[in-house]
């Protein structure tokens, strides 16, 4: 078996003075932050999209990238020894956990039935190298978007043909994905949109979206798939109106729909910035709705404004992620590294110098974050803030035995009221003396 990584051994923590490349400066795996090790924190996986089967081309130019495991002209040995290569990387970095799309695993073939037999041997293959290796699948999903029967959608296509291909698809990779013990399923609807009214039935569209998701939870169910689903909002990617936008609009269309019980969310920073949130606040959303499930580690180029899915870098951003997270008590789903390196960085090794970045910022936002919740500092001030809901007239608010007529009274009889600062710039500086410590 080829050696594609040569040159490379065990990537170390060296710690935070060290000035070699392929070592840890923050990310120690069992270094304890409050009562786990940071590799039970952080849970990371490896995207076999980006790291592997891709290779760099954008909408305005052919890829770049140096990928020597894909060069052989079958299909299916391509895919085998990109497996060979994703696992000797997984072990050289020390992350325990991958995910895959089934048109990443293996290219797809003229006819669905070959593309099922491609994926089955394929998913064979990975299953031994999972044994042999002790890594784990922590999410599979399928590509709805790239093949060009649905320009319209997969889901909420026009065409019932379509959305019974789109299932099949589903169905395989839902059976990969149980077979490899898969820990969760994610549905992102790249296309799950429309660009005209004029030629839309957003109603029926949107219903057969829920059907769809209705199917996979009954086929789950069938076949003993007991993992987690997640959907994963993606605004502007690429159709114009996205049914997805936003955490808080799946939230209102899996409460409409009856499936707020099956599913919960897999939030990217990424499409956070293109839904114009901070990905704090989609994550914050989700959490105190009990729906925060799993995170796509990347951020994007603010000057470009579109999609670039890089390496997560800005170490107060993932601070407020990880504030968020360890608020929630973990996540089900893992940090998974939806990220890719510049079409530039086209050797083989660039791909541990991204990782290694991401990891690392990571691990210094973990212990800042949880140094900050240690200290109570942020809870203080909330509490101190929203006083005035837990007694007199606040607690019979929040109690439901307010009247809007005793309101009004209340009002007349205390005329004025006063409000305190906010103190952002003092929480800022709080916040600053965690990160940099």
């Amino acid at each position: 078996m080829a050696e594609y990584f040569k040159g490379i051994g065990q990537v170390k923590y060296e710690g935070s003075t060290s000035k070699n490349p392929l070592a840890f400066k923050h990310y120690n795996a069992d270094e304890k932050v409050g009562d786990k090790t940071m590799k039970e924190h952080l849970r990371f996986a490896v995207a076999w999209w980006h790291t592997f089967s891709a290779l760099g081309a954008d909408m305005f130019g052919d890829g770049t990238l140096e990928r020597p495991w894909l060069a052989a002209a079958d299909p299916v040995q391509q895919a085998k020894d990109m497996a060979d290569a994703a696992f000797e990387f997984m072990d050289k970095i020390g992350i325990d956990y991958f995910c895959f799309h089934d048109r990443d695993l293996v290219a797809e073939a003229p006819s669905l039935k070959e593309t099922n037999e491609r994926l089955d041997e394929i998913a064979a293959y990975i299953k031994d190298k999972m044994k042999a290796s002790g890594k784990k699948l922590l999410w599979g999903t399928s590509n709805l978007t790239g093949n060009s029967r649905f320009m319209h959608g997969a889901a909420t296509n026009p065409n019932a043909e379509v959305f019974a291909f789109a299932a099949a698809k589903v169905q395989k990779a839902l059976s990969i994905t149980k077979d490899l013990n898969g820990e969760g399923y994610v549905f992102w609807g790249g296309r799950e949109g429309y660009e005209t009214l004029l030629n839309t039935d957003m109603g029926l569209e949107l219903g057969n979206l829920a059907r769809f998701l209705g199917l996979a939870v009954g086929y789950a169910d069938k076949i003993g798939f007991k993992g987690h689903f997640y959907i994963e909002p993606k605004p502007k990617e690429p159709t114009k109106h996205q049914y997805d936008f936003d955490v808080a609009a799946g939230y209102a269309f899996l409460q409409k729909y009856g499936l707020l019980n099956k599913f919960k969310f897999n939030i990217e920073t990424n499409h956070a910035t293109l839904a114009g949130h901070t990905v704090q606040h989609e994550l914050h959303y989700a959490r105190v709705n009990g729906i925060l499930g799993s995170v796509d580690a990347n951020q994007g180029d603010m000057l470009l404004g579109w999609y670039t899915d890089i390496f997560p870098t800005d170490v107060y951003g993932t601070t407020m992620m990880m504030i968020e997270i360890l608020r929630n008590g973990g996540l089900p789903g893992g940090l998974n590294f939806d990220a890719k390196v510049r079409r530039g960085s086209f050797k083989t090794d660039d791909l541990f110098y991204g990782h290694i970045a991401g990891m690392d910022c990571f691990a210094k936002s973990l212990k800042a974050a949880h140094g900050l919740l240690e200290s109570r500092e942020l809870d203080d001030f909330l509490e101190k803030r929203y006083e005035s809901w837990k007694t007199g007239v606040g607690a019979e608010i929040v109690q439901g035995k307010a009247t809007l007529e005793g309101l009004a009274e209340y009002a007349l009889a205390h005329d004025s009221p006063k409000s305190e600062s906010g103190r952002q710039e003092l929480l800022e500086s709080i916040v600053m003396r965690y990160l940099y410590a």
